[in-house]
């Protein structure tokens, strides 16, 4: 299937918006060894792109939080089916239809700016001064001159970590070890931002019980960041600046929706977070503790000035006067001379 259409529709809302900025007086002369005017057409190419995809991440959010609700259940059938793998998850694709839960749309809009890096990825690297095609997907033959050339900090767009001296002089790079700078802090930026987008999402709504979508969390904060320390010096520059304000994007806007849709509250009155710790952590922070004093667990009131409650007096032993006093006739006992041990060992 032919991906045109979505060339010429990331090409036609980057070209607008740079038409924005010319307009309003941003100049493509170069102020610190940058073009800004095109810099900015990126960034809000990801605001533009992000803002259309709000309702989907929204209902990524509400699917979250359904399948952490579902989480006791899940632990429930895992218990039951402990060692009988294919039956746990018929099982628990059972509960999800049940429920009208969906385990994969937790990734949906990572999926679907896919198409749109792939789109972007294209465009750029057509941004060759050696192109026999400069007005394809809706460009002007000036609009590919102005952007082939244009750079963030003397490091061309078009360029990347990995190219060679010949592409970095076609693309009129001055310095090739400045665009390896560059790039590299590039790279590293995209690989720290897309390791803590993910890490931001896991610590507020915790770890999942679900084996497959653990793995799917664990895939997300660890496997990707690592992927792009390979794949990153491929990406023209310009596709890393679009990769790192998505992500700076994305962890502002995730901090806004968790803050308006918070973890839910567990039965135990914890957060989603909190149950979901390995190993127990919670407990056995709270057991590391020791034996409390019975009566510090008796007191009553705040956490301030608080009294123990009163403990019953204990009862004093009834005396048998009458079994003590020494019986009519019977001779007074003395004390130094008779008295022998109440228990004696035996022999």
């Amino acid at each position: 299937m032919s991906l045109d259409w979505i060339y010429i529709a990331i090409s036609w809302i980057l070209l607008r918006w740079h038409d924005l900025w010319d307009a309003i007086g941003v100049s493509d002369g170069r102020v610190l060894g940058t073009n800004w005017s095109w810099i900015l057409s990126i960034v809000f190419l990801v605001v533009t792109l992000r803002v259309i995809l709000f309702p989907v991440f929204v209902k990524q959010i509400k699917s979250q939080r359904a399948m952490q609700a579902l989480q006791p259940k899940v632990k429930q059938l895992q218990e039951k089916h402990k060692g009988d793998r294919e039956t746990l998850q018929k099982e628990m694709m059972e509960l999800y239809k049940v429920e009208k839960a969906n385990p994969l749309m937790g990734c949906l809009p990572m999926f679907l700016q896919i198409p749109v890096f792939l789109g972007l990825f294209h465009v750029l690297r057509r941004l060759n001064p050696d192109n026999a095609n400069p007005t394809l997907y809706g460009w002007t033959a000036e609009q590919f001159r102005e952007a082939t050339h244009s750079a963030l900090f003397t490091a061309p767009l078009p360029a990347q970590f990995g190219s060679s001296a010949a592409d970095l002089a076609r693309l009129g790079a001055a310095n090739g070890t400045v665009v390896k700078i560059i790039a590299g802090i590039l790279v590293l930026t995209m690989m720290a931002t897309t390791y803590l987008t993910s890490r931001q999402m896991i610590l507020k709504t915790g770890w999942a019980e679900d084996p497959q979508q653990k793995m799917i969390q664990r895939l997300m904060l660890y496997g990707i960041p690592l992927s792009l320390l390979v794949s990153g010096s491929l990406f023209p520059i310009g596709v890393v600046i679009y990769w790192v304000t998505n992500n700076l994007f994305s962890l502002a806007q995730q901090q806004w929706v968790l803050r308006k849709f918070p973890p839910p509250q567990m039965a135990n009155g914890k957060t989603a977070a909190t149950s979901a710790r390995p190993n127990g952590a919670t407990s056995a922070k709270a057991g590391a503790k020791g034996p409390q004093n019975p009566v510090q667990n008796s007191r009553t009131g705040g956490l301030f000035g608080r009294k123990p409650t009163a403990q019953p007096e204990p009862a004093s032993p009834v005396v048998d006067t009458k079994a003590l006093a020494p019986k009519p006739g019977a001779k007074p006992v003395n004390p130094k001379k008779g008295a022998r041990p109440a228990n004696k060992p035996q022999g």
